[in-house]
Formats: structure tokens, sequence, C-alpha cells
């Protein structure tokens, strides 16, 4: 058995993220779509890598992310995601041992490099994100550290690892670990288009072994086929003990039971790059959920955390999370 208990184990898509700033004719020359995000293949990173100048890598994934705000709030996070044993992964593993995350999925020693998205940012801070998924989608039911699943309150995965049969043996081989202990599970719906693709998956996979549902207004629209907000609220209160549906500037609605408790957004002064946001709110409403605070509180641990990820560039925060909270009297 693991000697530590942790709040979180996170799961998820293991992304080094590689950010640069470029003009306007850098994105047309390379022939790149402005603010999309294109998947690319080995060759293209490298290439890329190659002419896009002085960038600044940090560790990123959505999961990964979710780790480092509960970390920033003071809670014991544990993240599993795949990287390759090479230069962009012992980065990985470092930024996220050096946040006090607790990480120690078997590194991959042949096979795809570690994931990396190049982050283009132009001047008027649009980004645009072309995205090598390499080792980060081979993680499999055999990278499940049994003890670390046992070990963790709630595990939480991210939709965007849920497209290889592996990953789905995955979470199911986590969910299972988690359940048969006691501890409690949780998904994030992550993105529309994984929702579209895996809609009669998560159902079941919500129905079944599922304790708590993080998703947005769109997202969870999609789960639903509805465009009635009201009635996908309906229908996942039937599906799943509680759900937490964020609203970005309208706030958020947590769903339990008969239960319906909205909390307004934590106010932004200017809002420079939204990647990150629903990472990091799912970061403070657990961090919050896993020490006993009542579910309005943790919403609003969520709407801080995502504000303060908002105001700046890069999906990790950038100041300590616990003391922001202690600042606005919500610890």
């Amino acid at each position: 058995m693991h000697s530590q208990e942790f709040d979180v184990l996170t799961i998820g898509n293991a992304i080094v993220d590689v950010i640069a700033k470029v003009d306007e004719v850098f994105v047309a020359r390379e022939k790149l779509v402005k603010g999309s995000m294109n998947l690319i293949d080995e060759a293209r990173a490298e290439q890329l890598y190659a002419v896009m100048g002085p960038a600044t890598e940090i560790s990123g994934g959505s999961a990964g992310n979710t780790a480092a705000g509960i970390a920033s709030f003071g809670g014991k996070a544990a993240y599993f995601g795949k990287v390759k044993d090479d230069q962009l992964g012992a980065i990985y593993a470092h930024d996220m041992k050096s946040i006090g995350v607790h990480f120690g999925t078997h590194k991959a020693a042949s096979g795809p490099a570690t994931a990396r998205s190049f982050i283009l940012v132009t001047p008027d801070g649009e980004r645009t994100m072309n995205t090598y998924l390499g080792a980060c989608v081979n993680l499999t039911a055999a990278d499940m550290d049994r003890s670390v699943v046992e070990a963790a309150k709630v595990t939480y995965m991210e939709g965007y690892l849920y497209d290889k049969p592996e990953a789905k043996a995955a979470f199911r081989e986590a969910a299972k670990i988690a359940r048969a202990a006691g501890r409690l599970t949780s998904i994030t719906l992550s993105d529309s288009f994984c929702v579209e693709r895996h809609r009669d998956d998560w159902l079941d996979l919500i129905k079944s072994s599922i304790d708590i549902v993080f998703a947005n207004e769109s997202e969870i629209k999609t789960l639903y086929k509805t465009q009635n907000f009201d009635g996908a609220v309906t229908a996942i209160h039937k599906d799943c003990p509680l759900a937490v549906l964020t609203r970005s500037e309208k706030g958020s609605l947590v769903v339990r039971g008969d239960e319906r408790i909205t909390v307004p957004a934590h106010p932004v002064e200017h809002v420079v790059d939204v990647t990150g946001a629903g990472d990091l709110f799912a970061a403070g409403f657990l961090f919050g959920y896993t020490h006993g605070k009542p579910l309005r509180q943790c919403a609003a641990l969520g709407s801080l955390a995502a504000a303060e990820v908002i105001s700046h560039t890069g999906a990790r925060p950038e100041v300590n999370l616990l003391q922001l909270a202690q600042t606005n009297g919500l610890i």
C-alpha cells in the first residue's frame, strides 16, 4: 500500500507546452490557421521547433494542470501520464515533482517522443496550437498503480485521453480499483468533440462508474443531445450523484440530487488567455471537496482558481492559490 494518502489523483495526457511569440508573417508562412488547434506528426514537430525561435517550455496537459492547481492550494496530488525517456520527458517529470505532485508513471524507453504542443502567440494575444501527441496516448491499464489509486480520495480522469482502446481500459481499471477501495471517481468531459466521439461510451461509464462529472455548458448539452441547458441538468442529475457545470462568465452550477447551487464567476479585470480555465476550476472544486468544504465554497474556490489562470499567459497558476483563497476570504 502506498504510504501517503492523496486528495486527488489525476490521469491524462502528459504534454509539454512550448510557447513562443511570433508575428503574423510567421503564421502565414507556415500555412497555419490562426487561432486553431492542429494535430501534427513528429517530423512536423521537429521542423516547427527548428524555425520558431526562442520558446518557453512548461509542463501542461489538462489533468496535469489540475494536479498543479491542487498542489498550489496545498492539497496532496498525484498524476498518471505517459512520457518518453527523453529531454522533454525529463522536463515534464521534473516540473511535476518540483511543484509537489507525485509523478511515478514509468517512462517509455522506445516508441514516440514525449508529447508537445507548440503554442504560437501573435501580438494580438491569439494562440495557434500545433500538438504532437506522441507518447502520451500510450498510457495503458498497466500504468494504473493500484497503491496510488487506492490512496487517493478522488481519481479524476481527463476526457481528452479517451481515444485509444488501451486508454479506455486504463480508465475502467482505475475506476474499478477506486470503487473497490471505497474511493470516489471523477471525469471531465474536456471538449464537445470528445463528447461526440464517445457519447454512448461515456454515458455508460458515468452511469456505472463515475461519482463526479465536470463539464462546461456546451459539453453537457452535447452529451444529452439538447440545446436546452435545463434539460441537460435534469438528465445528468439522474445519471450521476454530483455534476459540476461551468458556464464561463455566468459562473457555475453544482447539481447534487435535487440540490441546485449557482455560484457566480470570480471577477477578472483583464482576460489574457483562457487556456486552463476548466482545469483550474476543477482543481479548486476538488481541493475544497476533498477537504470537506460545502459545495458552494468548493465552486467559489474553482471560480477563483479559474480567474487567476485566465489573467495571464499559460495554463498553470502563477501565484500561490492557498494564499489567494485566504486573501479572498474563501478559506
